[in-house]
């Protein structure tokens, strides 16, 4: 059981691999100064790789024990730590990015906050199960036709189970969202 008297699997958690978390954000593209949401950070397995391309990361983690070593191993990057629960989460008020590996149970809610009217998403790169993620491109979720106005959904990198320990039982895939 890791520490903080928790087992993995009681907050559905399945860290990415390092070496596939860099290569989500490789394909993100992203540019030096970009302010990036990393929604369930966890221990900061997108979070590093995003802080070495010159992000300004906001890591978003509910679970206060990953929140805290989070703090410590970023303290001296630009990285600002939020403990808070993607439902309750504050959108930056300027343009920003989202380069995530959230827990799956909270998909839909993420990506509703994320596309909520008013909200500055420039793009997001969320790595989801793959169902998921071929519904919002297909638009079969209710409120498609509203959101693709504004946004190209598209797939990106498709992630083997193995790029998550525990591997999770279902196939994962990016969201890839592109404001138009």
């Amino acid at each position: 059981m890791p520490a903080y008297g928790q087992a993995r699997g009681a907050w559905g958690w399945h860290p990415l691999d390092s070496r596939w978390a860099q290569r989500v954000v490789d394909a993100a593209g992203i540019a030096p100064g970009e302010l990036v949401l990393d929604v369930g950070a966890g221990l900061g397995a997108l979070t590093a790789p995003l802080v070495r391309a010159g992000a300004r990361v906001v890591a978003v983690e509910l679970h206060p024990g990953r929140a805290d070593r989070l703090r410590r191993r970023f303290a001296d990057a630009p990285v600002t730590v939020v403990r808070a629960d993607a439902g309750d989460l504050r959108l930056p008020s300027r343009p920003f990015r989202v380069v995530s590996s959230p827990p799956y149970n909270i998909s839909t809610l993420l990506l509703k906050r994320l596309l909520a009217q008013g909200s500055r998403l420039v793009s997001a790169d969320l790595v989801l199960q793959r169902q998921v993620a071929n519904r919002w491109v297909r638009g079969d979720v209710p409120g498609a036709n509203r959101w693709f106005r504004y946004y190209d959904p598209s797939i990106g990198l498709r992630l083997p189970r193995k790029a998550f320990t525990p591997p999770p039982h279902v196939d994962s895939a990016v969201l890839v969202l592109r404001k138009r």
